[in-house]
């Protein structure tokens, strides 16, 4: 991310200058970019760390064999990390739950609010299946001994069998529960438990180092006119328009 730390300099360099911008040519601006050296060794691992953290695990392979950068983990594990997303995306929480304590019964056992939010997971997909009675059953012998240990779970739980309140979940305040964004919203918070069991970020570093591009060129915006990036699916410099 070089043109990350080109943006800063010039932001720090251009910090005690006049209120009027200064106009930075591209001719200027290129040359700041090829003065900094970045290994592409570096970059490399930053690859490798968005493959390992996303599950991308044969382009992970591939690339490993490629460019001859070691991932921190064993890619193996990244199978097994991905069958249990893929189960709570499926909303087959059941498995999903067995699989984990497969991999660590630890993540689990630590984290209680990964375990409750998985078993309102299963209580989601129950009513979403109309299993009324199933669902108030387990409902009330999994879920609310544990409302009434932590107030948060017990609103989660409120809110969860509101559902069961509505015929039409279009009407129902609370029906973005049964959403495929709920699935996925738990199925990121397994993944990120199970990298952080293994000593592993549970987020990429990609994107944050574009989101830190992002801040750098608003920052620098205000006080030059300078190419910048306008498209991350491109980045091709824009001239400045003045």
């Amino acid at each position: 991310m070089s043109l990350f730390w080109v943006v800063v300099g010039q932001l720090a360099a251009i910090e005690t200058m006049s209120t009027s911008k200064k106009m930075i040519t591209r001719e200027e601006w290129e040359k700041k970019l090829n003065d900094l050296k970045i290994r592409k060794e570096d970059m490399n691992k930053l690859v490798m760390n968005f493959l390992v953290t996303e599950g991308y695990v044969e382009a992970a392979e591939k690339f490993r064999m490629e460019s001859g950068t070691e991932p921190d983990i064993d890619l193996a594990t990244i199978t097994d990390r991905m069958a249990v997303k893929k189960a709570v995306q499926c909303g087959n929480v059941e498995d999903a739950i067995e699989k984990v304590n497969d991999l660590n019964p630890e993540i689990l056992d630590t984290n209680p609010q990964l375990f409750f939010h998985l078993q309102q997971q299963r209580l989601i997909e129950l009513i979403r299946n109309g299993k009324v009675e199933e669902a108030l059953e387990f409902a009330q012998e999994e879920l609310a001994p544990r409302g009434e240990e932590n107030q948060s779970f017990l609103e989660e739980l409120e809110r969860t069998v509101a559902l069961l309140a509505f015929e039409d979940v279009s009407n129902c305040p609370v029906g973005e529960l049964l959403d495929i964004s709920q699935r996925l919203k738990t199925a990121s918070e397994v993944n990120a438990a199970i990298l952080t069991s293994q000593s592993h970020e549970k987020d990429p570093k990609l994107p944050s180092l574009l989101k830190m591009l992002i801040w750098a060129q608003n920052q620098l915006d205000e006080k030059a006119l300078y190419p910048r990036i306008n498209d991350l699916s491109n980045a091709m410099l824009e001239d400045p328009t003045t």
